[in-house]
């Protein structure tokens, strides 16, 4: 596997409603995070992703959510660890399914919208998830220097740190969940892209730089719903491949 990977969230359609260019987007990505129902996908759209991304001899990982289909998983609410945990088991055993039914290994697990959000904070909550890595025996993508690191390490689960080339940070250096920014340029997305992966640096909303937690292997991020997705995607897949060449 080279230095860093890019990935994308994916599946996140419902019915006869569709989430961007799938097929567009997932030709240039090295790792697939499919959605398990909760905030998007269903049984016919997690068996399509599947079957895409198996096509595509990518990695698959689920993506689940808190139950919030209505604000796309990206409302918090309260619930406890056993809660958290049993949430994530369900999706995570819906997806293991259809990976089955089409012969393919899970690889990861990687929380969506407010439920990645809660474990950054709450060790309780990322200790929770890193159970159910641990029964499936799959690594955990997540936002290094948080509580996803800490419980990955303390769990023995292999941990992939991952950064957003379509989504804000504070200058604290938390994410920023949903988007409440004007859509990034081609350009823009090189820029930071490059800047994150050669310089360890992330710009911020006030304009600032900060340092990218420290980890030896970085996942670029992209969603579906990004507007122009597809033509970030192609930007970002070409920034990872310079820099792993110049490595």
């Amino acid at each position: 596997m080279p230095n860093h990977i890019f990935g994308a969230d994916m599946g996140e359609g419902y019915g006869i409603w569709k989430l961007g260019d799938e097929e567009g987007l997932i030709a240039h990505v090295d790792m697939a995070h499919i959605a398990c129902g909760f905030h998007g996908a269903d049984f016919m759209i997690m068996d399509e992703m599947t079957e895409l991304a198996k096509s595509k001899g990518i990695l698959i990982g689920a993506h689940p959510s808190l139950p919030d289909r209505q604000g796309f998983g990206r409302r918090e609410m309260a619930m406890t660890p056993e809660e958290f945990k049993n949430c994530m088991l369900y999706q995570v055993g819906a997806l293991s399914a259809f990976l089955k039914l089409h012969g393919v290994e899970m690889n990861h697990i990687k929380p969506h919208g407010s439920a990645y959000g809660m474990c950054a904070r709450d060790p309780a909550l990322a200790k929770a998830v890193m159970e159910v890595c641990k029964l499936y025996d799959v690594a955990f993508v997540g936002m290094a220097g948080t509580e996803h690191d800490k419980a990955a390490k303390a769990a023995g689960v292999r941990f992939i740190g991952e950064y957003y080339a379509d989504r804000d940070y504070t200058p604290e250096g938390k994410l920023v969940i949903g988007r409440h920014s004007p859509p990034r340029t081609v350009p823009q997305v090189r820029e930071i892209v490059t800047r994150a992966l050669t310089q360890r640096k992330i710009t911020t909303t006030d304009g600032s730089l900060i340092p990218l937690a420290d980890m030896e292997q970085i996942c670029v991020c992209v969603h579906s719903d990004t507007p122009d997705a597809v033509s970030l995607a192609i930007a970002v897949r070409d920034v990872v491949n310079q820099v792993n060449k110049s490595a």
